[in-house]
């Protein structure tokens, strides 16, 4: 039997602490209902992390027993340590796979790692979103139709200022006219990224069973293969001989 993915579900955490209409939804923390979702998948382990752990709740040791981080951020984004960042991306060139949620296209480390403002335009009036797929052989669309909608979510739109993925997945649509490419994937180093649009604080998206699927092929999908090589910048000796 292989090794279960180890899965860290990191969540800000401020908007359930002072937000009532937020603490209603998510009593526990959206960290607590994508983890609960994640360990009852077999192969997953998950456990939670926050910003106000100390280190944020991502050690060296945690990190290190970590395959795939997914993120949730929005009102404290500049609260997060470079430091940390630092330590993530590392992990993230290493191997580690990373899932960036909704609003943390802002975090800073989706920008480290996008090397772009990763700016858009938005609209919260809890509209209909329209997630359709666009790469239905990707491993992350296993098990979905031609698209799937949620009733009520929070707008973004283009231009969404990121590097052109290297796969796109979901294309969303609103009522409003909008689209946006809601389900991107890049590698970085020996990492996997994936940035996954859904996910307004204020709606029950993480309770929908569709959204929670996605988010779990991603998580196979992201975890590493299988031992990386270091990436390094080595004097090389050539294979052939020289003169």
């Amino acid at each position: 039997m292989s090794n279960p993915i180890r899965v860290t579900v990191w969540n800000e955490g401020r908007h359930e602490q002072t937000h009532a209409e937020v603490k209603k939804v998510y009593p526990q923390g959206i960290h607590t209902v994508i983890a609960n979702y994640l360990q009852a998948q077999p192969g997953i382990v998950a456990s939670t992390a926050t910003l106000d752990e100390p280190e944020h709740g991502l050690t060296k040791e945690v990190l290190a027993n970590t395959d795939v981080l997914t993120w949730w951020g929005h009102m404290a984004h500049g609260d997060v340590k470079d430091e940390i960042v630092d330590r993530v991306q590392q992990r993230v060139l290493e191997g580690m796979g990373i899932i960036l949620l909704h609003s943390a296209h802002f975090s800073k480390i989706f920008r480290r790692l996008m090397g772009t403002s990763c700016s858009l335009l938005w609209r919260e009036a809890g509209e209909n979103e329209r997630l359709w797929v666009v790469n239905r052989s990707h491993p992350i669309a296993a098990g979905l139709g031609e698209y799937f909608e949620l009733p009520h979510e929070e707008m973004y739109g283009e231009l969404f200022d990121i590097p052109t993925p290297d796969q796109l997945v979901l294309i969303s649509w609103f009522p409003g006219g909008e689209v946006f490419r809601s389900g991107c994937c890049w590698t970085r180093g020996n990492g996997r990224v994936f940035y996954f649009r859904p996910g307004h604080e204020t709606f029950p998206t993480y309770y929908d069973n569709t959204v929670m699927s996605v988010i779990t092929n991603a998580v196979r999908w992201a975890a590493p293969q299988g031992p990386m090589p270091p990436i390094t910048c080595d004097n090389r000796q050539p294979l052939e001989k020289l003169g």
